[in-house]
């Protein structure tokens, strides 16, 4: 269990990232989260406050074809399922947000698989 002491930082960070990461309905934000055992990314349009789409590694379909959610290649195939669901949606163009973690491991790896599906940040 994360405690808030140890919340308090990476939100700190978050909150410092979105007073310039805004998504919108021609450009939602993709937002990532990340836990010890899964990873979550969702498509935002923080003008009317709405998600669009969201795909995570807690799904039956996923868990299916994967047998964790906490590593480097289901943040890939989470990546890749974003881009796809996105694309079906008429959406190419988004906004990155990284939710306060550090660019690498499962976070650049599911940013990289996004953009290899098609989508442009």
């Amino acid at each position: 269990m994360i405690t808030k002491q140890r919340r308090a930082s990476r939100d700190v960070r978050h909150r410092r990232l979105r007073r310039w990461v805004r998504g919108s309905a021609a450009r939602p934000r993709l937002a990532v989260f990340r836990s010890t055992r899964h990873i979550h990314a969702q498509l935002v349009d923080d003008d009317t406050g709405r998600t669009l789409l969201a795909a995570d590694s807690r799904s039956k379909a996923f868990m299916e074809q994967h047998r964790t959610g906490g590593n480097v290649q289901a943040a890939k195939a989470i990546g890749d399922l974003v881009a796809q669901k996105a694309k079906a949606a008429g959406i190419e163009r988004v906004v990155f947000d990284r939710g306060g973690y550090k660019y690498h491991g499962r976070v650049k790896a599911l940013a990289e698989a996004a953009r290899a599906g098609g989508l442009i940040f």
